[in-house]
């Protein structure tokens, strides 16, 4: 491969006299290395599991008589005619005939160079999705080279990777061949999973796997490679389950040696513990599983390690108040708890609801956001650094660098995938080991906001790392927790508070409206509230979605009588903050918003919420957006607006949001609709998930994975870090999440 050299530095300034120019670096070979790179492949080792999306079959040439519409296949022919067409554009076709027929090759964008390559009489071999033309059979920017009558045909299948711009798959095949080839020679090809572990499981060894998927048999056909089916594939999967499950596994048992402050119960100054104090001021009893998730994490504060626990729990299961609890546990042992939360307007409902719980009892509570003015903000930083402030309670605010913290116990943070979810196992990779010939030392990608952002806490804690408890109304399935989730421990409220009435959902079409601004009006002529919820707050053509702009005048106009109040992402904090006071105090009947009322916001006098365009919105935030209502007594209803034509997905989640109000089942939907990628927030992220396990369909595997890297770390088995190395030694954000 050739390039032009990259000038050096100063490039384009006259040479000094006397000094000799320096000369231009051969940049051909860090070319390829930085496409190599784009696509993640920075060792050996990544060419060699760089495994092939698909498989062509250049083994037999297909008659023209034959050829199927949409499908792979491979002619060879005569050129016939060649010619320049103009209208409706520019276009090269050449006309490829056989004993069969003919096949009319289109090359759109071509150069000077193939008119005069591909000229009458010569012979062809040309391979690509064959179509139905307007002159019959045709190829669309095909594969081709010249080859002689009866040249010998490949004896197995074409692989074709996944690729890049300028990055050929004949420039694929012969750098992976080449990774292979070394491995083998060097002896990197053995197996890597606890020994006897392959003939126990059926796996088929590593090496023969790698050549049966880069080299296929001859004779093989591309549905005898089928992922879902074939041994090799089988094997790729289980070691980059295994992979996964070590990393995770891992990181759990490096936690176990880290130092936490011992939250444990015991005499307090006050004469009577904090928890026992708010428990008996409450207006409710906790349910059965809020005491038992509070066990689980009492046990974890009282353990001289640092707990990492996800506290999940459906819309309105009671996790805030267990987290108060927890936070009780730390304020009386002496320490400071932080409570964080994504946006602005749930972190202060979190304010008010644990100021009227916790400042009555003697506790002494910071507020701490972006909003604040400069005085307000250093005053609250202040009684947080002097340990003035029990609690503090805010947006990301709390870890700017000039925020410290006296004496730091226990991190509460809520909706935490929504503080960068996709990157969890950086720390585990630390001793991950690069391949003797990587190509170049990937730097250790930045942890998300989260991660980073509790380090940060961890490190002005005085050594002592805090406890974290991480709060997620967005339940986590079973295979998702088994392998994502999995240096966490979790812990679930799967009870709801009694006296929560089920919520209704209607399905209306978009044509329907006025029979919607009807129950409006029903429903506030009852004293009641309704939230009218809108996806953009600006024009959008494309889409040519309702604003919330829009419908505010709309609604106002229709509602003569009503207050409609506007609350959305684009005002500015009071402007939002004061909107949602008078909605909460009762003062505005309709409330139109965008989703910054999806989390956190609880009016229980609000009883209808309509959804507009509903079909745009995911099942997560569908789910979350419909647990803001249902939280009084009264009959409550969610009307999802939709407008045709729906898409097949959008139906889906339509129907399951009709059908279901279990947390749990809508985000198994949820994860089989999307993906793991866009579930977990990491689908536009660039950080890839798992490349050849399917979370449904491998759930054997998965468990397999699991009890073999415990196993394997219980026994202090050398090959866990030969196995990482091998899956993670160059991919330092690989399987993170």
């Amino acid at each position: 491969m050739t390039a032009k050299a990259t000038p050096a530095s100063g490039a384009g300034k006259a040479a000094s006299p006397g000094k000799k120019k320096p000369a231009a670096r051969k940049t051909a070979p860090a070319t390829l290395q930085g496409r190599l790179a784009k696509l993640g492949l920075k060792s050996r080792f990544d060419l060699v599991l760089h495994l092939p999306l698909r498989y062509e079959d250049e083994t037999r040439i297909t008659p023209v008589a034959e050829l199927v519409d949409g499908a792979f296949a491979q002619v060879e022919g005569e050129i016939a005619e060649a010619t320049i067409q103009y209208r409706p554009r520019r276009t090269l076709i050449v006309k490829l005939v056989e004993p069969g027929g003919a096949l009319h090759l289109r090359f759109l964008n071509f150069y000077g160079s193939q008119v005069k390559q591909l000229t009458e009489g010569k012979r062809l071999l040309v391979s690509g999705e064959a179509r139905t033309g307007f002159f019959g059979a045709e190829m669309i920017h095909p594969r081709y080279r010249e080859v002689e009558t009866g040249a010998p045909l490949p004896a197995s299948l074409t692989p074709v990777y996944p690729a890049t711009a300028g990055l050929g798959q004949a420039t694929l095949r012969r750098v992976v061949v080449g990774a292979i080839a070394s491995a083998e020679k060097d002896g990197q090809l053995t197996d890597t999973a606890p020994r006897g572990a392959s003939a126990r499981l059926g796996l088929m060894p590593f090496a023969e796997a790698i050549h049966a998927l880069h080299f296929p048999a001859p004779g093989a056909g591309p549905a005898t490679l089928d992922r879902n089916a074939h041994p090799a594939w089988r094997r790729m999967k289980f070691d980059e389950l295994l992979a996964q499950q070590l990393s995770l596994q891992s990181a759990y048992r490096a936690r176990r040696l880290e130092s936490a402050p011992r939250l444990a119960p015991g005499p307090v100054p006050s004469g009577e513990p904090l928890q026992e104090r708010l428990l008996a001021a409450l207006p409710f009893a906790l349910t059965g599983a809020q005491r038992r998730v509070q066990g689980e994490i009492g046990r974890d504060l009282e353990a001289p390690h640092p707990m990492r626990r996800l506290l999940q729990g459906d819309v309105g299961s009671g996790k805030t108040i267990v987290a108060a609890l927890a936070a009780c546990r730390a304020i009386d042992c002496g320490y400071q708890a932080v409570f964080m939360a994504p946006t602005e307007i749930l972190a202060e409902q979190h304010y008010r609801k644990l100021t009227h719980w916790l400042e009555p009892l003697g506790v002494r509570i910071a507020w701490l956001s972006g909003s604040l003015k400069k005085r307000d903000k250093a005053a609250a930083a202040q009684r947080i650094a002097d340990g003035a402030a029990q609690l503090a309670i805010g947006t990301h605010a709390l870890f700017q660098d000039s925020v410290s913290f006296d004496k730091l116990g226990l991190v509460i943070v809520d909706e935490q995938h929504r503080f960068g979810v996709g990157q969890r196992l950086a720390l585990t990779h630390k001793g991950a080991h690069a391949e003797p010939d990587q190509v170049e030392t990937l730097a250790t990608p930045p942890l998300p906001n989260g991660m980073e952002q509790g380090q940060a806490l961890a490190q002005k804690a005085g050594g002592l790392v805090p406890h974290q408890l991480m709060m997620s109304a967005t339940p986590i399935p079973r295979t998702l927790a088994m392998t994502f989730y999995a240096d966490l421990d979790v812990s679930v409220i799967d009870e709801m508070p009694p006296g929560r009435t089920p919520v209704k959902t209607k399905l209306v079409a978009d044509t329907r409206r006025d029979e919607v601004v009807a129950r409006i009006l029903e429903a506030c002529g009852a004293g009641r509230q309704v939230y009218w919820v809108c996806p953009l707050i600006e024009e959008s053509e494309t889409l040519q979605l309702k604003t919330a702009v829009e419908t505010h005048e709309r609604l106002t106009a229709m509602l003569p009588g009503l207050t409609v109040g506007l609350v959305h992402g684009r005002q500015k904090p009071a402007e939002k903050a004061a909107a949602m006071a008078q909605f909460v105090a009762g003062a505005t009947d309709v409330l139109v918003a965008t989703t910054v009322i999806e989390v956190g916001v609880d009016v229980p006098n609000a009883s209808l919420m309509v959804v507009e365009h509903a079909e745009r919105f995911g099942l997560s935030q569908l789910h979350q957006l419909r647990g803001r209502v249902g939280r009084g007594e009264d009959e409550s209803v969610c009307i999802l607006l939709y407008q045709h034509p729906l898409s097949e997905n959008a139906r889906q989640r339509l129907k399951v949001m009709f059908e279901s109000t279990d947390g749990f089942e809508i985000a198994r939907a949820d994860l089989q609709l999307r993906g793991p990628g866009e579930f977990l927030g990491t689908a536009q992220s660039g950080v890839p998930l798992l490349r050849f396990a399917d979370l449904e369909a491998d759930v054997e595997l998965i468990e397999q994975a699991r009890d073999c890297a415990t196993q394997m770390l219980d026994g202090a088995d050398p090959l866990a870090a030969a196995h990482l190395a091998r899956w993670l030694g160059s991919r330092e954000s690989y399987l993170m999440t």
